[in-house]
């Protein structure tokens, strides 16, 4: 199983906010959308997940000129994206296994 629950990161003026928990079947796929206050072309927001009693495991992020960068480890199977109308950055996961199962944050990277 798959697992996201619902997580807001707050700074002055700033919000970023995601779904309630998701499961999902291995071998299908994600979309977790995060919505974010601030402009997506202005910051760089990143994704980063954490299995029940493990460290954090950073994934990617996708900065302000739209330019992604992935974990080597997850490159194949994450990807990220984002929408400047909405601002709201998105991660996709694919062919996800029991493995996958964590808690999957969004968080703005400081400047």
């Amino acid at each position: 199983m798959f697992e996201e629950i619902n997580n807001n990161f707050y700074q002055p003026k700033q919000k970023l906010t995601q779904p309630g928990s998701m499961m999902v079947r291995p071998g299908q796929s994600l979309t977790i959308n995060c919505k974010v206050s601030y402009s997506v072309t202005g910051y760089t927001t990143g994704w980063i997940r954490q299995p029940a009693g493990k460290a954090l495991e950073w994934i990617g992020y996708i900065n302000g000129a739209g330019y992604t960068v992935y974990s080597d480890k997850l490159k194949n199977k994450f990807s990220i994206s984002r929408d400047t109308g909405t601002n709201t950055i998105t991660l996709q996961g694919q062919n996800l296994q029991t493995e996958d199962t964590a808690v999957y944050y969004c968080a703005r990277l400081s400047q």
